[in-house]
């Protein structure tokens, strides 16, 4: 399956759910903010949320500093 994330096509292994996209990505627990086709996902949407081919998804994590 093809995705677009963060603008880059990405291919993706069979059916895979957010939760698992942001897990692989080595962001699991981190704080971001996700969209998937210009929509936001809330936390508690992310491991029930099936990617499909085509979809476009945007992940920007919050940076602290001061």
């Amino acid at each position: 399956m093809q995705i677009q994330l963060n603008g880059e096509m990405t291919t993706l292994d069979g059916d895979i759910t957010l939760h698992g996209l942001i897990e692989s990505l080595g962001l699991a627990g981190r704080r971001i903010a996700v969209e998937v086709n210009e929509e936001i996902v809330p936390r508690s949407q992310h491991a029930v949320t099936r990617l499909a081919d085509g979809d476009c998804v945007e992940i920007v994590h919050a940076i602290g500093g001061g």
